[in-house]
């Protein structure tokens, strides 16, 4: 035993992971100093294992238990590593809340992450799913990440190119068991434009009195809409948005708004796409505010699925399918989950 970590056997997760379901690791590893991960991972009872890597669990739905070993880095310091004329390097360790850093950024007289305000989890999980919201991708603003390659066994320091930032996706989506993230530094701007015309923002700024935005302005209409909008994890379980936006090509989309006006269409993210609104046509499909048990709908926003108490995550998942099944029915649309799904295929 080291102080470096803590190793717990058959270790419950219902605390990490933000839909609070119920499930067990065989073994759980959190590890303060990322240093010691060689040698964390080279102890007998680890070694060969799987590995999942938790932050908070917010981006995650435990259908089942997970094999092998649960990891947690519990390394949160803040730093900034270099002053510019126009930016900044700030580096963050993977265990550090995700909207934690985001504040800290903003007090510290950074921007870039005001869009990005709120969102559950932590720095570590942030580039996985390049986290975006209200017209902002984390990736952006992404300068290295620090990860431990498990294909060579050592430390890589990845750019933001080797990251391969796309839409809900990354290098590090697409190789889950290469990738253990311990710090991610980024490239914040001391200005840049704000961005307003996503979601309400403006018209949260002019409800807020607020004529001339800073980066702290938007970050905190920011709030009050997620928090309107989207359930605190706290109170009720959540993982967030559940399915992704489905990008479509633009054919299909302008057949989509011949039948259906009122869709509501986003920019995609190559030339030929856009994207539509999953929330929209989930609603459309009934599912707004639906309880099955304990397993439902919110009845604030139609993507968000929620446990009430003792919904399993199989529960869970059966509703989400069910949910993408009507869509592809009504539509001939395809959506798809967000969060990572562990114990079950979807």
């Amino acid at each position: 035993m080291t102080t470096a970590w803590t190793l717990r056997e058959n270790a419950p997760l219902r605390a990490l992971n933000t839909f609070h379901v119920d499930a067990t690791a065989p073994w759980l590893l959190q590890l303060d100093d990322p240093a010691a991960l060689p040698e964390a991972l080279a102890l007998p009872a680890l070694s060969g294992q799987p590995l999942l890597v938790l932050g908070s669990g917010s981006n995650v739905l435990l259908a089942g238990d997970p094999e092998g070993v649960v990891l947690t880095f519990g390394n949160r310091a803040i730093e900034i590593l270099a002053h510019h004329a126009d930016h900044a390097l700030l580096r963050a360790g993977a265990g550090t809340p995700w909207h934690g850093l985001v504040m800290w950024s903003l007090e510290h007289g950074l921007s870039g992450l005001e869009n990005l305000a709120l969102i559950p989890g932590t720095v570590g999980a942030s580039p996985i799913q390049n986290i975006g919201a209200y017209g902002a991708q984390v990736g952006e603003f992404i300068h290295v990440v620090e990860a431990w390659d498990r294909h060579a066994n050592a430390l890589v320091r990845l750019d933001a190119a080797q990251c391969a930032f796309g839409y809900r996706d990354s290098v590090f989506k697409r190789e889950p068991g290469r990738w253990l993230i311990v710090a991610v530094e980024f490239r914040l701007p001391l200005l840049h434009e704000l961005r307003l015309d996503y979601a309400g923002i403006r018209e949260e700024l002019a409800a807020m009195g607020v004529a001339t935005p800073e980066a702290r302005d938007v970050a905190q209409a920011v709030i009050a809409i997620r928090k309107r909008k989207l359930p605190d994890p706290d109170v009720l379980g959540n993982a967030g948005s559940f399915f992704k936006n489905p990008q479509l090509p633009l054919e299909q989309i302008e057949t989509l708004r011949h039948a259906w006006p009122a869709l509501p269409v986003f920019p995609g993210e190559r030339e030929g796409l856009g994207k539509v609104s999953a929330a929209w046509l989930i609603e459309q499909c009934g599912w707004k505010g639906v309880r099955e048990g304990d397993a439902g709908v919110s009845p604030h926003h139609a993507l968000v699925l929620v446990n009430h108490g003792q919904a399993t995550g199989a529960e869970l998942l059966a509703l989400a399918r069910r949910i993408a099944d009507s869509v592809r029915e009504r539509f001939a649309v395809v959506i798809e989950p967000e969060p990572l799904l562990i114990g079950a295929q979807w």
